[in-house]
């Protein structure tokens, strides 16, 4: 499979936390509208909102490692030569690699303990397994996109050789 057709397929991310901040924004909006204008909040809208703010934060987060959005303080390692600059880009990625394995592995066994004790929303009955699921995914989706990134940096970096 080739790294373009890759890129495409990982692209459902940003479409999903695109969809889930248009529904926060339009659910956020209305309740303000529906208590202030028209005297009846919205009481499940907390839910859903917890919902996809969850969403967008660990799914356009491996939409941002991929398009290289992250910030990055790299004055002192621009200053490098090529070969100590490549050397302290691996390292970076292989630490940030190791924590989010490790976020995966938290974040999963928080969310199995969420789906044995079979907990859920108050108003909605919407399993908390269902929304905490959310993290150790767009951790695995960090991973592959920010090692996808490296890879077609350092294929670049081959080329122009």
């Amino acid at each position: 499979m080739s790294c373009k057709r890759l890129e495409k397929i990982l692209g459902f991310d940003l479409v999903i936390s695109c969809t889930a901040m248009a529904v926060l924004i339009i659910l956020t909006f209305g309740a303000v509208v529906m208590r202030y204008f028209v005297g009846r909040p919205i009481i499940w809208g907390e839910e859903v909102q917890l919902f996809c703010i969850v969403i967008v934060v660990f799914f356009a987060a491996g939409a941002g490692f991929r398009t290289g959005s992250h910030v990055a303080i790299d004055f002192l390692v621009d200053r490098l030569p090529r070969a100590a600059r490549r050397t302290v880009e691996l390292v970076i990625c292989a630490a940030s690699v190791i924590i989010l394995v490790y976020f995966v592995i938290q974040s999963s066994n928080f969310a199995m303990q969420m789906y044995t004790t079979e907990r859920t929303t108050e108003i909605l009955d919407i399993p908390y397994f269902v929304t905490y699921s959310a993290f150790p995914i767009g951790c695995v989706l960090m991973i592959v996109n920010y090692i996808l990134s490296m890879y077609l940096r350092f294929s670049r970096k081959e080329d122009e050789k």
